[in-house]
């Protein structure tokens, strides 16, 4: 899988493929650069030119910055990034062969594999980042739930925000026989999980789905619905939803419109949680093996770059470009240089909001994408029972480690990762307890995870 070619034979390879072609200029152009600008030992490419999609947000970084500092380039990659309108959009431009890569919802090529929405099969090499989320409300939800908020000595709210303090709001709505209404951003994505995991903690029910109802809003006592990420903003602020879970810079911009307050992050929900992942097909990952590790490569070396704080400021500005998350550089740093704005005025320093690379943020670990599955059966996206032995399966055709660790060999070599930085794992992180309600979540035995929650299914399968 991964031939590496001397300088000589690519030469040769180029000139034969030229000649074969008939000399084309744009292509005699591009075999000449990657000739000219590989920095790293060089794989034989199948497919140097590729086009990438994203969705304007913040953890989109990766991409951009693996693009603008030429970390492609490196690789004999030659890359278009490209702004897709919503996730739905993303997803089906992949499945389709439109893109040959995404950023994408950790949850979407889960779902792909798992049985809810469209099908297909899709890989994921490399873990785009970790946290970066928020719950946020509107001024008139918070102006009614702070008083339901502990305060320190100096009258600030203390924080994590636990929903309880909702709770009130929530049902004097329901006595005025008004319907509670909440944005997240797709039905498989880490925003529907993360707000349903903040609301049920504190026993309020955000609804159900079943084979035969897909808005999973049976007995639900909050309804959410989908709103594509840029657009959430707009939406709170015309007062169709009432507070919404997204990723930055979309909180921060509901601070700096002053329409409203974020009162969580998915940092406090479940500390250092997995976010997006970037995607791929399993058709291109075999019809291209050493692309995909090429690729990899280039991301990685993005994530570590993000990592370094001195960066942060020159990553804020590619990022502030309209071709990427388009945001003003003073929203997009409010996150990214490690504070965050919660009430206007109250930032707090926040140095793992948005984490790329360290924790071994980039690697595809098999119990991250087992937390989705638990929490697709949890809330019935997937509607009946599965063994405990089926989690660890399913997950283990989309989470590719063995493409992550062949590029990381790469990079160790080349000297541009160090070897401490490859972690020595099965694929599972220990279990743990870092979660706004402290249960523990154990991933090699899902079934338990699954049963340990007042709301939502459970499962009577023997393990």
């Amino acid at each position: 899988m991964k031939t590496l070619l001397s300088k000589s034979t690519l030469i040769l390879s180029m000139a034969i493929l030229l000649f074969a072609c008939g000399g084309n200029d744009k292509k005699e152009t591009v075999e000449k650069e990657a000739e000219t600008t590989s920095k790293t030992k060089s794989l034989e490419i199948e497919k140097p030119q590729l086009t990438f999609g994203f969705i304007k947000l913040t953890d989109m970084a990766p991409l951009a910055i693996a693009k603008e500092k030429g970390f492609f380039e490196d690789e004999g990659l030659f890359v278009s990034v490209e702004a897709q309108s919503n996730w739905k959009n993303v997803l089906d431009r992949v499945i389709d062969g439109q893109l040959d890569g995404s950023h994408m919802l950790a949850g979407q090529p889960i779902a792909a594999g798992a049985g809810f929405g469209r099908q297909a099969k899709l890989v994921t090499t490399f873990s785009m980042d970790l946290n970066g989320n928020g719950i946020t409300v509107s001024n008139d939800v918070w102006s009614k739930m702070k008083p339901n908020v502990p305060k320190d000595s100096d009258g600030k709210p203390i924080h994590p925000i636990k929903a309880e303090a909702l709770k009130p709001v929530i049902d004097q709505y329901k006595t005025d026989g008004k319907a509670f209404k909440m944005g997240m951003v797709f039905p498989v994505s880490t925003h529907n999980y993360e707000i349903r995991y903040w609301l049920a903690a504190a026993g309020i029910h955000p609804g159900m789905y079943t084979a035969d109802n897909v808005q999973g809003q049976i007995d639900a006592e909050v309804l959410l619905s989908v709103t594509p990420p840029p657009q959430m903003p707009a939406t709170l602020e015309a007062g169709t939803i009432f507070g919404y879970c997204v990723g930055e810079p979309w909180n921060q911009q509901a601070v700096f419109k002053g329409i409203g307050v974020p009162v969580v992050t998915n940092y406090d929900i479940w500390k250092n949680n997995p976010e997006k992942v970037f995607v791929m097909t399993e058709k291109f990952v075999e019809e291209n093996p050493n692309t995909a590790i090429a690729v990899t490569k280039a991301l990685i070396r993005a994530g570590k770059w993000l990592d370094e704080p001195s960066n942060r400021a020159e990553a804020v500005k590619i990022l502030s470009m309209s071709q990427y998350v388009g945001a003003d550089e003073a929203v997009l740093a409010n996150s990214m240089t490690g504070t965050f704005e919660f009430e206007k005025g109250d930032k707090r320093d926040m140095p793992d909001f948005n984490v790329f690379y360290k924790y071994n943020a980039t690697y595809p670990f098999y119990s991250d994408g087992i937390w989705f599955l638990t929490q697709m059966r949890r809330w019935g996206q997937i509607p009946e029972s599965k063994p405990a032995d089926w989690y660890a399966n399913t997950i283990k055709d989309i989470y590719r480690p063995d493409i992550w660790k062949q590029a990381a060999a790469l990079l160790v070599e080349e000297g541009n990762i160090p070897a401490t930085d490859v972690p020595e794992t099965d694929g599972y992180k220990p279990a743990t307890t870092d979660f706004i309600d402290g249960t523990i979540y154990d991933a090699k035995d899902p079934i338990s995870y699954i049963n340990s929650f007042k709301i939502g299914n459970k499962d009577k399968v023997a393990q």
